[in-house]
């Protein structure tokens, strides 16, 4: 059992099933101030999931990935909660921890958050570093995960699948991502550009 005074990374979930602000919460504790409530009068409602947008190559076993971020979409939903601090043109190092941020999806049950979740994620542009949302939508599609019965074990018997799927996007693909996303931000335009991994067939180059 670990008992500790401070908040974990996946605070927002519980804030998002229970409609509370802990952070603020936590601060009004310090000051003295009483809850306005007990505990019996808190109710859950819904599901929440929480997915950890990381610098790591899944490619790599996960190791670490710094660079520059080249461009950032994030896509702005209902019920869509982000939490980074990435922006276009900040180096990340790989002297910190790899967290770039956290996506925090809402529903009324568990299967309608996983659909939020992985839309939020496929809207998702991130250039310029190695990062793992390609494979956090691998493991939210896979069947062992929708279905709820999995363990610690899960990601060691599903990798191997998806080293065989990424491999099926040659890197040239991304690179001309990458010249399409840079021109129309050179000339300042605006422009959506769609996820890779949705699309792992009929590429031509």
């Amino acid at each position: 059992l670990e008992v500790n005074a401070r908040l974990q990374v996946e605070h927002p979930v519980t804030e998002a099933v229970m409609g509370l602000d802990l952070a603020q919460w936590q601060l009004r504790m310090a000051l003295g101030e009483p809850f306005p409530f007990s505990q019996a009068e808190l109710r859950p409602r819904g599901h929440a999931i929480e997915a950890r947008l990381c610098a790591e190559d899944p490619e790599r076993d996960f190791l670490p990935s710094g660079g520059r971020v080249l461009a950032l979409e994030l896509p702005r939903v209902p019920g869509l909660r982000w939490e980074t601090f990435l922006e276009e043109g900040r180096e990340v190092s790989t002297d910190y921890d790899s967290l770039l941020g956290k996506a925090v999806a809402w529903a009324e049950d568990r299967a309608g958050a996983i659909r939020r979740l992985d839309a939020a994620l496929a809207g998702s542009v991130i250039l310029g570093l190695h990062q793992n949302v390609g494979f956090l939508r691998f493991v939210l599609g896979r069947k062992e995960f929708t279905s709820g019965k999995y363990d610690t074990g899960l990601l060691s018997r599903i990798g191997k699948d998806w080293s065989s799927r990424s491999r099926e996007l040659p890197p040239e693909a991304l690179a001309l991502l990458g010249t399409a996303k840079a021109r129309p931000l050179a000339s300042g335009a605006s422009v959506r550009i769609p996820d890779p991994w949705e699309h792992l067939s009929g590429w031509t180059l």
